[in-house]
């Protein structure tokens, strides 16, 4: 009786094996329709002037290659909910560095509280999307340290200073935050998939010396901006880290498109944000 047992575990053993296998070899059908050739549109409106901007471009498809469209003839317009209407113009200047992108009246700036609407017209097709500009809390001062493991061992010689966040959350509202760093204004982290965001769980009312990704060498100009964001513009940054940052293995779930607040099948995202900067010389 102990043998046959024995016999039947091995065996059992066996097949869960085999089935591992094949179920390894099992054939992968790619869902090409999340693949094809779409619009892309990021839009961007704050409390400041001159930061507001809409860029629109076409994806490539799966079977296609090349650089990705820049699209220059929709028709942009913006309106809040009090009806006050703002007409984005294609690149007013003419630079080829601004091809793609939209641009309102110079003097422009959103005023929190407002919910504001786009509304992008390429040809046939209209894609809204709406989100609403909420309050931020304004940046106390920047700060900087030595990080001890950067002077140990630093990434690039000489920086070895992290630049440090002074402000106050307030504790009484639930809110959502994306920041982006700069090094001699040059944007040093939020591009190239980079993204940091943070909501308020678990974050108290003073925000003392909270350090940035960044380092910096000596006598570098340090800025640390924040952006007040909804739970929707959020959510878009949460799952653009995800995406960004999955491994790619065989058990991985596949990548799919962030979340977007575009209708009509647009991917991108409409930020609307109040915006607070600060900067901080490195000196010794």
């Amino acid at each position: 009786m102990p043998f046959s047992m024995k016999k039947i575990i091995i065996g059992s053993c066996f097949l869960s094996l085999l089935n591992l296998l094949v179920s390894c070899e099992e054939t992968i059908i790619l869902d090409l329709d999340q693949a094809k050739a779409g619009v892309v549109i990021d839009g961007l409106v704050t409390n400041v002037a001159g930061t507001s901007y809409v860029k629109i471009s076409k994806t490539a498809g799966f079977y296609e290659s090349g650089p990705t469209e820049k699209i220059t003839s929709a028709i942009v317009s913006l309106v809040d909910d009090k009806g006050v209407q703002t007409v984005f113009t294609h690149n007013p200047e003419g630079s080829k560095e601004y091809e793609g992108v939209y641009l309102p009246n110079p003097t422009f700036k959103g005023d929190v509280g407002r919910i504001f609407k786009l509304t992008v017209t390429i040809g046939s097709q209209v894609y809204e999307a709406q989100d609403e500009l909420l309050t931020i809390t304004k940046i106390d001062s920047v700060g900087y340290r030595i990080n001890a493991t950067q002077e140990e061992d630093p990434a690039k010689e000489g920086e070895i200073y992290e630049a440090l966040l002074y402000t106050r959350e307030p504790q009484e509202t639930k809110d959502y935050y994306l920041f982006k760093f700069y090094r001699n204004d040059s944007l040093t982290y939020f591009k190239n998939g980079e993204v940091y965001f943070a909501n308020d769980e678990g974050i108290g009312e003073a925000i003392d010396g909270f350090p940035s990704p960044v380092y910096y060498s000596l006598k570098d100009t340090a800025t640390v901006e924040m952006y007040s964001l909804t739970r929707n513009g959020f959510l878009f940054y949460n799952d653009l880290n995800n995406l960004n940052n999955g491994d790619g293995g065989m058990f991985s779930p596949p990548p799919a498109n962030p979340r977007t607040n575009w209708s009509n099948g647009a991917l991108g995202f409409f930020q609307v944000s109040a915006t607070t900067r600060e900067s901080v010389i490195i000196l010794e």
